[in-house]
């Protein structure tokens, strides 16, 4: 059934900045609700303001972005992360199968929920066990195995675990744009030539936020034939050296620097590698990354330029 009417929460966010374009264009003539962003406040944290919501929306599917995204932001606040990731969450899932249970729900979770599972150093599937590291990962996993169990009563839910993405748009919080904020700057003369970065020897799966959009898309398109319940990871299966990733974008940028340590910047556990296998999204949805890693970067720093330009 092609959905006429899809919710997205997290309206305002960097993914869903890629995503609605492209449900656009694959549903033509699906009305859009959003909330958050440019569409409509609702606090997740109040039941029973969702469920209002939900019951006045009455949507077809709901793409579930909203959350407190991030290991930085959770640590800092990590009341608002369990209130936010865990409990809006359950709101919502709440609200739709009591409104709407014959509606998708399509919750974005996050591969960060494996943790110390990556200690294995093996491209990680969906039966690997979770183990969070951190408040985030907590957050979200506590929210994806409350949604698997709510699957068994009736709940039509498809549990997406995304690895790191990137692309245009995304905030200097996460590591690629920080460290392409820092090139640009460099580059346009407005910061001294040396960088402060974090820890640059683990490897980790990257991705291209408009591949994972594409698959969240693709998850909306076949949502008929999909378990209740399913969990997929969506993955490039190639573990990029962070390094690496950083001499890249100095390369694009034809500049050199210094590169120094920023305390603040190192976690306190970390995995060194962490890769993902997404076979069971590529028999699912047909799906695979198709857009090259060397793209996603020199689109990551142009971005950078323009926005260092306007003075960001």
């Amino acid at each position: 059934m092609t959905p006429q009417r899809i919710l997205v929460t997290g309206a305002g966010g960097f993914v869903a900045g890629h995503l609605l374009p492209r449900l656009g264009a694959a549903f033509p003539d699906a009305e859009l609700v959003l909330m958050g962003g440019q569409g409509v406040p609702v606090d997740l944290a109040d039941g029973p303001a969702v469920a209002d919501f939900v019951a006045a929306v009455a949507p077809d599917a709901c793409i579930h972005l909203a959350a407190i995204s991030g290991v930085p932001a959770a640590t800092g606040d990590p009341d608002l992360a369990w209130r936010v990731n865990v409990l809006g969450t359950l709101a919502l899932a709440r609200a739709l199968q009591k409104a709407r249970p014959e509606a998708v729900l399509l919750y974005a979770s996050s591969a960060e929920i494996y943790g110390r599972s990556f200690a294995a150093g093996v491209a990680l599937d969906e039966r690997a066990v979770a183990a969070p590291m951190n408040t985030y990962a907590a957050t979200k996993a506590a929210a994806d195995l409350a949604l698997g169990a709510m699957a068994a009563s009736g709940l039509r839910v498809i549990r997406l675990r995304p690895f790191n993405h990137t692309g245009p748009g995304q905030s200097a919080e996460f590591v690629v744009p920080a460290f392409a904020r820092q090139v640009a700057r460099i580059a346009a003369g407005l910061q001294a030539p040396v960088l402060k970065v974090g820890a640059l020897d683990p490897r980790r799966d990257f991705l291209d936020v408009r591949d994972v959009c594409a698959a969240y898309v693709g998850c909306l398109a076949r949502a008929e034939a999909l378990a209740p319940g399913i969990i997929l990871n969506i993955a490039s299966g190639t573990a990029r050296r962070v390094g690496d990733i950083l001499d890249g974008l100095l390369a694009l940028a034809g500049v050199s620097a210094e590169i120094g340590t920023g305390a603040g910047l190192l976690r306190r556990a970390e995995i060194p590698t962490a890769s993902g296998d997404a076979g069971a999204a590529r028999a699912a949805l047909d799906w695979a990354p198709a857009i090259a890693w060397e793209q996603t970067l020199a689109d990551v720093l142009a971005d950078w330029r323009e926005r260092v330009a306007a003075g960001e």
